[in-house]
């Protein structure tokens, strides 16, 4: 199934660059282009694309407000914010909007694309420091004011050992590569790991697994 995506950048160079890379992929197509928010609006209800790739800073009306209307108005359409702000006074209000993904612009290719699929199959994607920003603005929702409880252990009892120390390291907004490391094992067993742990637990994403981590006091432990 070929994936139809909208690019939305005020610079025409990003969005060329993007256009270049996108349409090398065998099951990506781009099907249009817009470099304001009122723009986007137009061309996805005209195209109706799966994803689109949604820069913030937007003449017109910004990266925010145009996924707060996308989200609205179409929501079948699936937003990936791609920026170069990790603070959480962009990251937050972008999710809290309807993005599904929020992605900073120094990303590798291949992960763009990779994070891209993983969205248009229904999974969130977070760059790392946004996971963690987010965690702490939402904990409350799982543990009140109280704080983090120590791990459960029959919460935590399907999980192997070495699952246990993926689940803390994703609690500590490690990406793959970066737990890879931590462990001196190879990255494609760490997504191994991550698929055991998301199977086991119930769970549909690692942002979901941090959470749980979280909850269970992970994040607390050595």
């Amino acid at each position: 199934m070929t994936i139809r995506i909208l690019l939305a950048d005020d610079h025409k160079v990003v969005r060329r660059g993007l256009q270049v890379f996108l349409t090398s992929q065998k099951d990506m197509e781009i099907v249009g282009e817009a470099s304001t928010g009122r723009e986007l609006l137009e061309q996805a209800a005209a195209l109706a694309p799966d994803i689109v790739l949604m820069d913030l800073r937007m003449p017109v009306m910004d990266g925010i407000e145009a996924t707060k209307r996308l989200a609205e108005s179409l929501p079948g359409v699936r937003v990936i914010v791609l920026t170069s702000f990790s603070d959480q006074d962009h990251a937050l209000p972008a999710i809290r909007a309807g993005a599904k993904g929020y992605l900073l612009k120094d990303l590798e290719p291949d992960e763009l694309a990779n994070a891209i699929r993983r969205v248009h199959e229904g999974k969130v994607e977070l760059h790392p420091d946004i996971a963690g920003q987010l965690m702490n603005q939402y904990i409350h929702l799982y543990q009140g004011d109280a704080a983090p409880s120590e791990a459960s252990p029959a919460a935590l009892d399907p999980l192997t050992r070495r699952e246990l120390e993926v689940l803390r390291l994703i609690a500590a907004g490690m990406n793959n590569r970066m737990i890879a490391d931590a462990l001196v094992i190879a990255e494609k067993t760490v997504k191994t790991h991550v698929t055991h742990i998301l199977s086991k637990l119930d769970l549909a994403d690692r942002t979901q697994a941090a959470l749980f981590a979280v909850r269970n006091g992970l994040d607390k432990e050595a």
